[in-house]
């Protein structure tokens, strides 16, 4: 026997969040269960994380939703008050995956009932008949219908609709029996069973589960006032028994026994682990899912690619179609083109040139654009950067690795006042189901959530607020409460507090277990997923405050399914810029084109060597302000130098201070080996570049391009066992290339 927990709430439900979907999992391991269901109500935002979790751990995943039914019709605007109902649905496979999607996507754009935290999104029964293949339903807890007819002495209406979902469902309706310590479990229990016996219907044995163990009932009992704005000490409030936490089997089976014979408690608990038996694999992770991009008859979307490719590098050397492309240009773009169509992008890079030309002829400024993409010459080519990789040195391989499949990734600037046009079009190209913005879940801070608990408890405003104030800032990110109270704590006064004052220790305590959940939900600032196929049939949608269609999965979630996630990035510095130039030629006459504007312009850099950089594109914060001003940059390899080392790491080792002082010549320029010379010249023996890491072991290590890219992923995740792999391959290849071992080793 086995017992499969089938009712689990994770932190993504937002009211039910005390534990998170790791600590879930990690929980089904210790208690030995083969696989977890995960049931937020109303919701689906955590099924991805899920499904990653589930497959490191070995334990199988079974997606769920406890949702919310109502008797009518969802889209009948009488029906606004009608009774709902809970309903555990579980998607026994990929096709019951997509119409569980389906249901929670139509409940929450056609179906939501009531107002704030209070507000559910409903489905009804016409729904459920239409989308019931691959699915699994169960009988749910209290607020499940037949629960609630025979709590109110309905023994016949509980029968018939047993009877309905028996026949809608077949073999896939099971009655759930529950025991959390109240008289109404056992009522219910009782009647569950006579019904089942009646009609042959399974039973299964189920836990409500809001948190991890009895160890947190407390912690979510101040998150459920943090979320309803009640205060513990309040007698009339929302709140639970103490029992809604993962049971293992031996609990399960001590759970029922004053009121229901051993051998249907054993069946039903039994009965978990087959409707886990049923649960089949979902294919949804890792496959590429493009768009469909209109291609003109007569042409592929490799073909098609190449020719404006190719036209417009021409455009941007200025070349007749007489005139053959030097080789540094020909033989890259004919590379590049090579590599994007084996790895299956080219759907990808015709979609990003139709966006970003439909801005550039309708005047929506872009940017020149930022990240990896600059490295590609057919991303210049199709002018969805301004940058020529090729005269600045930089690495197709660092944004597309040949050696590594994985989705190019374009993050594009536009105007931030006419960014909504492109997303528009965007919207009528591919078709207004096949487009939506993306989630973002606002994570309660070790700050937010010292006062949010503090106000539940009726700790003093001005206590509170004290207390957080220890409570140090790095980087924008507070410091983790766990931190606080360690042995090298930030704040000693804190740890101090937390230490000699058991009214502050039991405050941080429960304040440290409900850290880190997810308390609202927003829209991803750039985020937009485009789909070849309705996007409610892939990913559940809602709605966001203002109406808007949004995923309910977050950003590489998303990426994970393989769709095509777009960065369409606001920038009010480029709405600047367009008006500065309107202003300019309005006032003078002259038109001036920022992409043409002189690179080694003296007053320029005078400017910026005063420290006059307010609305300066990431030179205005006051910690880069400073840095500027003792640089005094005098060329834009300058500027690019200090914005790649103003970051943790260089932060932390001290390199901005060597730099400004090698560029003044307060300081030594050495270098390790003398072919790192070339390499390093321009930032003075520094390694800045992700390019210059990539050079480095390509020219002393004999590695490829790609291989290269590997080594500095490697770097940039600070995955040690993959440096160890890669130190030993680096060190043997630049020893065969005559560097001494202990440079290389360096």
């Amino acid at each position: 026997m086995a017992f499969v927990p089938l009712h689990n709430h994770s932190d993504y439900s937002l009211l039910d969040g005390a534990s998170q979907l790791p600590a879930m999992v990690d929980r089904a391991v210790e208690l030995g269960m083969p696989a977890l269901a995960l049931t937020d109500h109303g919701v689906m935002y955590g099924a991805i994380e899920l499904l990653k979790l589930c497959a490191k751990a070995g334990i199988k995943p079974i997606i769920g939703n406890e949702m919310y039914v109502i008797n009518g019709s969802i889209d009948d605007p009488q029906q606004k008050k009608e009774r709902r109902y809970h309903l555990v649905v579980l998607a026994k496979n990929a096709v019951g995956y997509r119409n569980l999607v389906k249901l929670t996507s139509i409940s929450h754009l056609r179906g939501m009932r009531g107002r704030g935290i209070f507000a559910r999104a409903c489905i009804d029964k016409q729904l459920l008949s239409q989308y019931s293949e691959g699915l699994i339903v169960a009988t749910a807890c209290l607020g499940g219908e037949i629960p609630q007819a025979i709590l109110h002495g309905r023994p016949d209406a509980a029968r018939e609709v047993a009877s309905w979902y028996q026949h809608t469902f077949g073999d896939d309706f099971y009655l759930e029996i529950q025991d959390h310590g109240g008289i109404e479990d056992r009522i219910v229990n009782t009647g569950i069973a006579r019904i089942g016996a009646e009609l042959g219907i399974e039973l299964i044995a189920t836990n409500d589960a809001h948190y991890l163990s009895a160890n947190d009932v407390e912690a979510h009992d101040a998150l459920l006032c943090v979320l309803t704005g009640k205060l513990i000490s309040d007698v009339k409030r929302l709140r639970y028994t103490g029992t809604e936490y993962i049971k293992g089997e031996a609990e399960m089976l001590s759970l029922f026994n004053d009121h229901l014979p051993a051998e249907l408690i054993e069946r039903a608990v039994a009965n978990t682990a087959k409707v886990a038996e049923k649960v089949e694999a979902y294919d949804i992770l890792g496959r590429y899912q493009m768009p469909r991009f209109p291609i003109p008859a007569g042409h592929t979307a490799v073909s098609y690619l190449t020719e404006v490719a190719e036209q417009g590098l021409r455009q941007r050397l200025r070349l007749t179609d007489d005139v053959s492309f030097e080789p540094q240009y020909g033989d890259r773009l004919a590379f590049e083109l090579q590599v994007i169509e084996q790895m299956g992008f080219p759907t990808y890079f015709l979609v990003v040139w139709d966006y970003i030309r439909f801005a550039r002829d309708n005047g929506i400024p872009v940017g020149p654009g930022r990240g990896s993409a600059a490295g590609s010459l057919v991303a210049y080519a199709l002018g969805i950067t301004n940058i020529n990789p090729v005269t600045n040195g930089l690495l197709f391989e660092r944004f597309l690795n040949p050696e590594r499949k994985s989705m190019p990734d374009i993050d594009t600037d536009f105007c931030i006042e006419r960014r909504g046009e492109v997303i528009d079009y965007v919207t009528k190209r591919y078709g207004e189901e096949k487009v939506a913005q993306i989630i973002t879940f606002n994570r309660m801070t070790s700050k937010a959530v010292l006062k949010d608990v503090a106000r539940v408890l009726d700790i003093p405003y001005g206590d509170a607020d004290r207390l957080a104030k220890l409570i140090p800032v790095v980087r924008g990110k507070p410091a983790k409460l766990k931190e606080m109270i360690g042995t090298e704590s930030p704040a000693p006064e804190f740890r101090e507090k937390y230490e000699k004052d058991p009214v502050v220790q039991r405050w941080v305590d429960m304040a440290m277990r409900i850290e880190g959940t997810n308390k609202t939900f927003g829209v991803h600032a750039a985020g937009v997923v485009i789909a070849a196929e309705p996007l409610d049939e892939l990913v559940p949608l809602q709605r966001n405050n203002d109406g808007q269609v949004i995923t309910q999965y977050f950003m590489e979630d998303v990426e994970s399914m393989g769709l095509l996630k777009m960065d369409f990035l606001g920038l009010k510095n480029l709405t600047m810029i367009d008006k500065t130039v309107d202003l300019v030629q309005q006032y003078s006459g002259i038109k001036v084109d920022p992409d043409d504007l002189p690179l080694n312009d003296a007053g320029t850099y005078a400017l910026l060597a005063r420290g006059d950089l307010e609305g300066i594109f990431q030179l205005e914060s006051s910690g880069m302000r400073q840095i500027v001003r003792d640089l005094k940059p005098s060329s834009l390899e300058d500027i690019s130098s200090i914005l790649a080392l103003y970051r943790p790491g260089p932060l932390d080792a001290g390199l901005i201070p060597k730099f400004i002082n090698r560029k003044h010549g307060r300081e030594v320029i050495d270098v390790a080996h003398e072919k790192l010379e070339p390499i390093l010249k321009e930032t003075y023996g520094i390694m800045v570049y992700q390019e210059q890491i990539m050079k480095i072991a390509q020219e002393l290590a004999g590695y490829s391009l790609g291989e290269a890219d590997l080594l500095r992923r490697a770097m940039g995740k600070k995955k040690k066992s993959e440096m160890e792999k890669h130190q030993g391959l680096f060190v043997s290849g630049a020893t065969e290339r005559g560097v001494e071992p202990r440079i290389a080793e360096a």
